[in-house]
């Protein structure tokens, strides 16, 4: 199952070089459970004028982004907060449902438009705290790379 992350909002360097490594991580050990490539989709945030503006357009793009996706996970601080061997136990049931292609939306500092939340299969919060976006792309790919040595038995979670 191929996974896709498309996120809105531009990295800093430090942010860009532990969401690589989290991402290199994943598709190593993603290979052999029959979970990856991994590809991630970088949009700017929208310069329209008002909020609801710039979440439609961001919305629009986070699903032409994702548009391979045969199911969305929209990360949203309103989500179902999962544990990280659920998040690896959700994930395993996808790929063995069918899912070809699992699309992750990362909205911009407004949130989602209402096209993107509408869409979700699943809508999932990292934690109560709100997280700069960079942050949030990390702790996802982090958990990502994490579900992948749950599902093979590695010990990088003592969880």
């Amino acid at each position: 199952m191929r996974l896709i992350v498309a996120a809105v909002g531009r990295l800093k360097d430090a942010e860009r070089e532990l969401c690589e490594r989290y991402a290199k991580r994943f598709d190593a050990a993603g290979r052999s459970l029959g979970l990856g490539p991994l590809a991630v989709a970088e949009l700017n945030e929208s310069r329209a004028g008002s909020a609801d503006a710039r979440k439609t357009d961001e919305a629009a793009r986070l699903l032409k982004a994702a548009a391979a996706g045969d199911q969305y996970v929209v990360l949203d601080e309103g989500g179902k907060a999962l544990s990280s061997t659920a998040f690896a136990a959700w994930i395993a049931q996808r790929r063995d449902g069918g899912c070809e292609t699992l699309a992750f939306l990362i909205g911009g500092p407004d949130g989602h438009g209402e096209e993107v939340a509408s869409a979700a299969a699943l809508k999932l919060s990292l934690g109560p705290m709100t997280l700069p976006h960079g942050f949030a792309r990390a702790v996802l790919l982090e958990q990502l790379y994490r579900a992948t040595t749950i599902l093979a038995g590695h010990p990088y979670h003592r969880g």
